[in-house]
């Protein structure tokens, strides 16, 4: 069945926890659609795992409509929601709505996801006003960290706690279909989630949210620059990548590779006329 914005918010009512996972290109959409998750998300993090930043700062409108195509085309059941890089949608609620419209148009998605709380309420009124499904993020917002001073625990004190359910009653208020909670205290995110009556999606933020997101290539052991506490390897996949590259380089330099099997023949008589 195809996940919808719809369907994401009815499985809060339900009790039944959603999943998300990022994606950035076919191959992998493919496979965590079959997979069965709910939902991916074509993150601004594609700037750390696939491009090679520091952080999402750099990452462009361009380069998430070029991966959210991509995965577009892969995840036939699963909903898909593109970032909306820094600074497509600070500058203003006119900037905010023509950035996300081009994420459903050229990127294909199903919903966008922006960062920030009462300050871009305006810009989640307009988008969802112009028929555009908007996911919110609170708590550690990448997008942010110059600010922030680094990645750090969001809501610890009683005055940032506040700061957060206020903020995030009003991107519900403001139209929002569901909130990501990124480094949120997990006493703190499950109070957030029984406030709200739209899903929240929690990273590092417990296992009282409405469901949980992940970057696979965190998941899968794939990329080691740094690991937040709370992530889980579910599989070393980057170390069985390793060994079957080394395994590669071994056989081609020992001439073992490629055998007989993995050629092409021609006959005889059709080299003999070339001669």
């Amino acid at each position: 069945m195809k996940n919808t914005v719809i369907t994401f918010m009815e499985a809060k009512k339900k009790g039944i926890k959603q999943t998300m996972l990022t994606a950035y290109d076919y191959s992998t959409a493919k496979l965590i659609d079959e997979a069965g998750i709910n939902a991916i998300l074509v993150g601004d993090s594609l700037g750390n795992v696939m491009l090679g930043y520091e952080d999402t700062i750099s990452v462009t409108m361009e380069d998430m409509i070029h991966h959210g195509a991509a995965v577009s085309r892969g995840a036939k059941n699963a909903l898909v929601v593109i970032d909306m890089p820094f600074m497509s949608y600070q500058t203003s609620v006119y900037d905010a709505v023509t950035n996300a419209g081009r994420l459903m148009k050229e990127g294909r998605c199903q919903a966008v996801k922006l960062e920030g709380g009462k300050e871009v309420c305006p810009q989640i009124k307009a988008i969802t006003d112009a028929g555009i499904p908007v996911m919110a993020h609170l708590g550690l917002t990448p997008q942010h960290i110059n600010a922030f001073g680094g990645f750090k625990v969001q809501g610890k004190d009683e005055a940032a706690a506040r700061k957060l359910i206020e903020d995030a009653k009003a991107v519900e208020e403001a139209g929002a279909f569901s909130v990501v909670l990124e480094c949120v205290p997990a006493k703190l995110a499950e109070m957030v989630t029984k406030e709200l009556n739209i899903p929240t999606v929690g990273i590092g933020a417990g296992a009282g949210c409405d469901g949980q997101v992940l970057v696979y290539q965190d998941l899968l052991g794939m990329f080691s620059d740094f690991t937040p506490k709370f992530v889980k390897r579910f599989a070393e996949v980057g170390e069985v990548m390793k060994e079957a590259f080394r395994k590669y380089d071994e056989e081609v330099k020992a001439g073992s590779y490629p055998a007989e099997e993995h050629t092409f023949a021609i006959k005889d008589e059709v080299l003999e006329k070339l001669y």
